[in-house]
């Protein structure tokens, strides 16, 4: 019997991504963003998640793509990391997907290079290609690591605005 890897995939433009499902808190919609001061570009802002303030990261600016309107697809996906909650903004998140592990190969060392080194593997799946992703390393980069331990930290101040440039509940209407 072969081994499978389960993954979650999810969509970020046009490409289906995949992280191993055990990293996996919960998948939300996207509720109110309320904008964190001074952070970079996608870093979103954080949410309230049950009492539990959880930074959130655009998946789309993270990834270099262009930024596009949330729609009813468009989700949140919340992981643990470094002992902290943390979410990441997809375009939709489809399905737990088993992978045969002798379907999954490494990342080419050409995506190795590059300035994220967040791929671990491709896996066919379906005729289609899964970049499998490492979320440590999409969530740890340099100038990341920081800024989402202070967002996260309930010290920023409380829900004092949701400047995000993202489409939210409209104040008085």
């Amino acid at each position: 019997m072969s081994r499978e890897t389960h993954v979650v995939g999810f969509q970020v433009g046009r490409e289906t991504y995949g992280l191993p499902i055990t990293s996996l808190h919960e998948i939300v919609r996207v509720p109110e963003i309320t904008a964190v001061p001074d952070a970079p570009d996608y870093l979103e802002g954080v949410i309230n998640l049950r009492g539990k303030i959880v930074s959130v990261v655009d998946l789309r600016k993270r990834f270099g793509k262009p930024s596009t309107a949330l729609d009813r697809r468009s989700r949140i996906l919340v992981v643990e990391h470094r002992g902290r909650l943390a979410g990441m903004i997809v375009d939709s998140a489809s399905e737990v997907l088993k992978i045969p592990e002798s379907e999954i190969e490494a990342a080419p060392a050409m995506m190795q290079a590059g300035g994220l080194d967040c791929v671990t593997g491709l896996g066919k799946y379906n005729g289609r290609l899964i970049i499998l992703l490492d979320i440590s390393k999409v969530l740890a980069a340099p100038d990341l690591g920081n800024e989402l331990a202070a967002a996260g930290s309930g010290k920023v101040g409380a829900g004092t605005g949701t400047a995000t440039g993202r489409k939210t509940a409209s104040a008085g209407k």
